[in-house]
């Protein structure tokens, strides 16, 4: 059993409304001053409107490596991964609110793409998982079978514990979407997703349920698309079934790579990654966009039909 992951505090002091990166040294210490106020949360930055923005410039997102990323419900903690500067190998940062300061915390190596299930109670890192304790998250822990032996990139989990997850067996390497359902506690053998989904040229997925199961949100490289691979939104169905896989279209999607979408407990702001570097992908940036986008697209879908 491996020990339980220890977090080593950063300092963030507050001051006005705008965060503000101060200094950044090799044990990774930064100063961020922001007014303490319910509006923190977000790290009190302006909300953005219906045109992608970075997420927190010279905060989170800098001229390094950070991808994906994670809320708590209560989105007092934000974990991702980073690489570069200090960090020669990916390591799982946290950057959480601690009384009316934001604490920035290296929490491990990279053991996955982390995914707070909607309880708070599970990170998920892949078919493996750490478990909320009393006193902060348990030992890394592996799923059940059959899911402990399928190589996952990113699960993402709905309130009532079904299982979205991207796998890439080699017999599969379009990596199709998959799901797996809870009877009597347990969870279910895999299911590959509609082929309303699971088409295009290549499927990265990196999936996002919604919590309630209405929309799931991956990445692929589909024909029509915008060069690289683009964020996906599929509706669920009346009759339970996906509808039609639908680009987020040119304001969110570029030529760029953009993946691992995910919207925060709210559901106010669509967040997702995107690489603004070379093809090497030395810098990758987490943008953030007003989730009405979501709402838009189901309403047009709807007219539609």
């Amino acid at each position: 059993m491996q020990n339980p992951i220890r977090i080593i505090p950063i300092l963030i002091k507050p001051i006005f409304w705008i965060l503000l990166f101060v200094s950044a040294s090799c044990d990774n210490k930064k100063e961020i001053e922001q007014t303490p106020s319910k509006e923190a949360l977000f790290f009190g930055l302006k909300p953005p409107g219906s045109v992608p923005e970075v997420f927190a410039p010279n905060i989170v997102s800098t001229k390094f490596y950070e991808y994906g990323g994670t809320f708590t419900p209560d989105a007092k903690e934000f974990y991702f991964i980073r690489q570069g500067g200090p960090h020669r190998e990916s390591v799982m940062v946290v950057i959480e609110l601690i009384g009316n300061e934001w604490k920035e915390s290296v929490v491990s190596k990279r053991m996955g793409q982390p995914f707070i299930s909607p309880d708070g109670t599970k990170m998920h890192l892949g078919n493996s998982y750490l478990e909320r304790t009393d006193s902060g998250w348990s030992e890394i822990k592996k799923l059940d079978p059959p899911l402990n032996d399928i190589p996952i990139m990113r699960l993402s989990a709905s309130a009532n514990g079904t299982y979205y997850f991207d796998s890439y067996f080699k017999e599969h390497p379009d990596f199709p979407l998959r799901y797996s359902t809870m009877v009597d506690g347990k969870h279910q053998a895999p299911q590959i997703l509609d082929k309303s989904i699971n088409t295009g040229i290549k499927n990265f997925n990196h999936p996002f349920i919604a919590p309630d199961e209405s929309y799931v949100l991956w990445d692929a490289v589909k024909e029509n698309g915008y060069g690289s691979s683009d964020i996906y939104i599929s509706f669920k169905q009346a009759n339970n079934s996906w509808g039609e896989a639908i680009n987020l279209g040119d304001k969110l999607n570029s030529n760029a790579w953009e993946a691992s979408a995910f919207v925060s407990p709210d559901g106010k702001y669509l967040f997702f990654s995107r690489n603004v570097g070379s093809d090497n992908y030395e810098n990758v940036d987490i943008f953030w966009v007003d989730a009405q986008i979501i709402e838009n697209l189901k309403k047009n879908q709807s007219k539609i039909n």
